[in-house]
């Protein structure tokens, strides 16, 4: 797979007017705000952040693991505090805060800030810009957890084996308004939400926030780890390439030759636009994923087929985790999993049909509107500074053999061959068309379906759109 190795080079970072084709807003060309606790709103040059990458929300990432010279004392203290042991869903969350994905936040979130997140998918800094932030980034706790931490400014976080992982500074506890906040964030409170049923439902009634210090970086031992990139070193490798543009692709699912099309003629593009090595971040979500998606293991197993045959190229691909649990909460979610790129160095943003969305979980339709979330990137506050490069719809072109650009002129010619299609072929041990997906790649999809228990029949049913 991709080298990840992270050395610093310099690079410069050119203006370039976008083509007329590009669905996008844009980044001011010279001057940002920045935010400064108690300072006056003003305007300061643009930054130089990993040599010339668009800069972090709110100016700098906001890294929250301690020092490896404290780590012991951290560790030492945490046993002395009141604790909270932490789900594997929080564990990310923790995660995802420790490394700067949801710069400029300095752990759970407190009141205010949630109902920010909640009310205006937006956050205002103290110099009275705003950056985005769609998606509650929280901790809940139950009532004799709260009795607990009695009169205590500071919590230790646990995990499910005992161990300390991080501590929870200057705290505070509210009230949990889990039926507002799954109404706002998923625009609907129908039974059988994934995330909901796994992280809300059962939850406690209260949510406390603080400023989190990680005693460690966070590790899962699942011979993954290597490709667990925080945002810094993201930048420090597309420095290390002198990339002067980085376009964004996130996927849940196994790459096939329309993505690769897709986004091999999004760096055709961004040459054409006079960038010199654009450089594409594949970024497989990594944290929580609903039971009937593809695991994690698997899909990077493929992805590295995908790359060992020559359907992307390494040396301008690089392929990284993206450590954040999944919500399907379609527009809302969107805008998180875009903000965090910006953090990462990212100012292209790749967007598809119905981004971070499901089927409905109680009728027989999607959730969202297919191009709901598109139209929200291109207006969400914050989120000015990141071009947003919607999806060419590819479908596979019956009289090419391959994966095209789908022309409505001669609809007939084409084969649109969906998610649901592809698992039940892979499960069923059937081969999808000739240029639908490298060999590699589509057998590690069969391997996997092949490790599932099959029904009596040895064929797995027809799944149900999600």
């Amino acid at each position: 797979m991709a080298s990840m190795a992270t050395l610093f080079s310099k690079t410069s970072f050119p203006s370039h007017s976008l083509s007329k084709n590009f669905e996008t807003h844009f980044a001011p060309s010279v001057r940002i705000n920045v935010p400064s606790l108690g300072a006056k709103k003003r305007a300061y040059p643009r930054l130089r952040v990993s040599a010339g990458l668009i800069e972090p929300d709110g100016g700098k990432l906001v890294e929250l693991i301690a020092e490896e010279s404290q780590r012991d004392i951290k560790k030492r203290e945490a046993f002395s505090l009141p604790r909270i042991k932490i789900s594997r869903i929080d564990l990310e969350w923790v995660h995802v805060l420790s490394e700067g994905w949801a710069s400029p936040l300095h752990g759970f979130m407190r009141e205010s800030e949630f109902l920010q997140t909640l009310h205006f998918n937006s956050l205002r800094l103290e110099d009275g810009s705003l950056v985005n932030m769609s998606v509650p980034i929280v901790l809940a706790i139950d009532d004799s957890q709260k009795h607990q931490m009695g009169e205590s400014r500071k919590v230790a976080l646990f995990d499910s084996r005992d161990n300390p992982v991080a501590i929870l500074n200057d705290i505070e506890i509210y009230k949990h308004p889990k039926e507002e906040r799954i109404a706002r964030t998923w625009g609907t409170t129908a039974p059988g939400l994934p995330y909901v049923e796994n992280a809300i439902t059962h939850a406690g009634n209260w949510l406390i926030g603080g400023d989190l210090e990680v005693i460690e970086p966070i590790k899962y031992h699942d011979g993954l780890d290597r490709f667990r990139m925080s945002p810094a070193e993201l930048r420090e490798e597309f420095t290390r390439r002198n990339a002067d543009a980085v376009f964004a692709f996130q996927l849940r699912n196994p790459v096939h030759n329309g993505h690769a099309l897709l986004m091999t003629d999004t760096r055709r593009r961004l040459l054409e636009m006079g960038f010199k090595n654009p450089v594409l971040l594949l970024h497989p979500l990594g944290g929580y994923t609903k039971a009937d998606d593809v695991p994690l293991d698997w899909r990077m197993k493929q992805h590295e087929k995908v790359l060992e045959d020559g359907v992307l190229d390494p040396e301008t691909t690089v392929v990284s985790i993206f450590p954040s649990p999944m919500h399907y909460a379609g527009p809302t979610e969107v805008q998180w999993h875009a903000k965090a790129r910006i953090n990462a160095g990212a100012n292209f943003y790749i967007v598809g049909r119905d981004p971070a969305g499901m089927g409905h979980p109680v009728e027989k339709r999607d959730l969202y509107d297919a191009d709901h979330g598109k139209k929200v990137l291109s207006m969400a506050p914050g989120l000015e500074r990141l071009n947003i490069l919607p999806f060419k719809v590819a479908a596979y072109d019956k009289t090419q053999g391959k994966m095209a650009f789908f022309d409505p002129s001669r609809a007939q010619d084409f084969l649109f061959i969906s998610g649901t299609k592809m698992r039940t072929l892979a499960r069923n041990k059937e081969n999808p068309p000739d240029g639908f997906m490298c060999p590699g790649g589509w057998k590690v999809l069969v391997e996997y379906y092949d490790s599932l228990i099959p029904s009596d029949s040895g064929k797995v049913p027809e799944a149900v759109p999600a």
